[in-house]
């Protein structure tokens, strides 16, 4: 813990990004000179371009990304998102774990740590549409997955279905994207375990030492994180 009772945590991918932007414009600079004044290695100028165009392209985004990904203060923890900002209290998680499923009877872990949580009007309350719209389309590949663990796929195409619907939660109604995050929680939780879920590509640790991480604070500012759920 800080003496501040703060901890400021910066992804590790972040870190990666000045060195693939630099390898991806030298690889960029190389393959137009090869174009220009070497066409017999034009072969090997067209792969250049390809990996320097994807590295800068990467680099670039990982610069864009926010310096922090994650703040624990006393309060709870904060994610950090390009796209905006999402509290989540301490008293608040039910549960966080790393995200499992279970696959020809092999247990594998999904790249993203989950939140459960006792309550979801909190976080709709305070996540930006835009962040909530983002967190839809990149958490898509989280929906297959529920897919893939419900053998009556029925249930999930009645979902997609009531995903444009409002939603009532504990007497709170919520409309449009908000809405739609809400159902999208909901659903994820009932086949996955988790309402949130945060990518792995957002820590500076091992998923499992992060995880550890998050339970030290909450155990000693959120007082015990199990408790009667109420979604």
């Amino acid at each position: 813990m800080t003496q501040e009772n703060t901890l400021l945590i910066s992804p590790f991918g972040k870190r990666n990004g000045i060195t693939l932007t630099v390898f991806g414009s030298l690889a960029l600079f190389i393959s137009l000179v090869l174009f220009i004044t070497a066409k017999h290695l034009f072969g090997i100028g067209i792969v250049l371009f390809g990996f320097g165009s994807v590295s800068l392209i990467l680099g670039i985004a990982k610069i864009n990304q926010p310096s922090a990904s994650f703040k624990l203060t006393q309060a709870g923890v904060e994610y950090f998102h390009r796209r905006g900002t999402v509290h989540i209290g301490w008293n608040n998680i039910q549960r966080i774990d790393v995200s499992r499923v279970t696959q020809n009877l092999e247990l594998i872990e999904l790249p993203y740590i989950g939140f459960k949580l006792k309550k979801i009007n909190p976080i709709l309350d305070n996540i930006s549409p835009r962040l909530a719209t983002g967190l839809l389309t990149e958490q898509r590949p989280l929906l297959m997955t529920a897919a893939t663990q419900d053998e009556d796929l029925q249930s999930l195409e009645t979902y997609l279905g009531a995903e444009f619907t409002p939603l009532v939660v504990n007497g709170d109604r919520y409309r449009g994207v908000l809405a739609m995050f809400g159902h999208r929680c909901q659903t994820l939780e009932s086949h996955l375990g988790f309402h949130l879920y945060i990518s792995v590509d957002s820590l500076d640790r091992a998923p499992m030492a992060f995880v550890a991480l998050l339970r030290e604070w909450q155990q000693e500012f959120g007082g015990e994180g199990e408790g009667e759920e109420v979604t």
